[in-house]
């Protein structure tokens, strides 16, 4: 329901604000014509109906969106989740979108973010970081001593179902912000976006292995998507051998992120700050170091490295600081956190109305709704 209200409001808050905050004509801050669509937008000059390009961004919008809900999952209050889909959708994304690829004071500074590294995936996971610390971790996750449990996932398949997806659905995100289908260089920013998936997956496998004695599932599967991540912004400026070398790295990245983020007690069960944000920002930096033209290591020299760095400290200061006050703000309005009983319980049930999997479900003396036994174990023993 998270995921599918962040596409469905998204859409219309976008159709309504969202797109002309970052697509129309404005200043280097923002844009301010151009709502419910009503204007040429002829400062884009575009070679495409300006409907096809609405909604492909529109998309990248609530792309944006949906990556918070994994980093806040089982415990946060449906109508507080409304309210940030509709804010991060109409205001906070648009104003990165805008820096970068509408004409902002990045764009002018030249900074390359082909197809969202920073602009989608760094807001998203940023984001995510600000929600995950609001509403706060799930209950059982960590103990008195500092120690933190494993909070298994509902299903590895649906999972890894999930990943096969998205890897798919790149090869839109990526080739298509060509905003072209007979631009032939569809073919290198295809190649270059798998050949990262693949090697982020080889070694968050392979790491993972190392460090756990096993080849650890959810690992593997982050390092697809922290592969396709971190390559998305330099897809159509790098080579085969460096996507290879980003889309490896970020592999190990998401990893150790992960543990850090544990570490510090933020809980994220999906790792999508790890992902999105730490491995958005690694491609977005791995640019200045990797593009063919005016990369560091291909002879041209920092000043784009530095942009490369610039926009990713901005865009951290700028979707953190703004998703932590909305945060706090909805929590003061209407609570971010459900009770403990139907965080325990379920939010299907409270929240919707409906059991998602009726197969597991047990049901108390009282009528109470549970999950499966150790949920019931855990609410006696915190009760306790």
């Amino acid at each position: 329901m998270k995921n599918l209200m962040d596409f469905s409001a998204g859409s219309l808050v976008y159709w309504i604000i969202g797109f002309a905050l970052m697509f129309g004509a404005g200043n280097s801050f923002i844009g301010y014509k151009g709502f419910f669509l009503q204007d040429s937008f002829s400062n884009l000059g575009l070679e495409i109906p300006l409907m096809a390009f609405w909604i492909f961004q529109a998309v990248f919008a609530a792309t944006a969106a949906t990556i918070v809900s994994g980093a806040m999952a089982e415990r946060t209050n449906f109508l507080g989740y409304l309210i940030y889909s509709i804010v991060i959708t109409g205001f906070i994304y648009p104003v990165v979108g805008h820096w970068i690829w509408g004409g902002g004071w990045l764009s002018e500074l030249n900074m390359i973010d082909f197809a969202g590294s920073t602009v989608v995936h760094s807001v998203g996971g940023w984001a995510a970081l600000a929600g995950a610390i609001v509403v706060g971790p799930r209950l059982g996750k960590y103990n008195k001593d500092g120690s933190s449990n494993t909070l298994p996932g509902h299903s590895l398949l649906m999972a890894a179902l999930g990943v096969f997806i998205l890897w798919f659905g790149w090869f839109g995100f990526n080739p298509g912000s060509t905003i072209s289908g007979t631009d032939l260089s569809i073919a290198s920013i295809a190649a270059t976006t798998n050949l990262a998936a693949a090697a982020g997956a080889v070694m968050a496998m392979t790491v993972s292995w190392l460090k756990y004695g096993k080849a650890d599932v959810s690992m593997t599967l982050n390092g697809v998507l922290a592969g396709l991540v971190a390559i998305t912004a330099g897809t159509a400026s790098v080579s085969n051998f460096s996507a290879v070398i980003i889309g490896g790295i970020a592999g190990v990245i998401v990893i150790y992120a992960v543990e850090f983020f544990d570490r510090i007690h933020v809980d994220d069960p999906v790792g999508a700050v790890a992902v999105h944000g730490v491995c958005g920002a690694f491609g977005t930096v791995a640019v200045g170091l990797f593009a063919l033209e005016d990369g560091l290591f291909y002879g041209g020299g920092i000043q784009l490295l530095a942009v490369q760095m610039l926009g990713v400290a901005t865009v951290f200061i700028w979707s953190f600081g703004s998703a932590y006050f909305l945060f706090k703000i909805i929590d003061l309005m209407v609570g971010l956190r459900v009770s403990k009983e139907d965080e325990l319980g379920g939010l299907d049930y409270s929240e919707h109305g409906v059991v998602s999997c009726p197969d597991f479900l047990l049901t108390g003396s009282q009528g109470e709704y549970y999950n499966n036994q150790n949920s019931k174990q855990l609410l006696l023993k915190l009760d306790s």
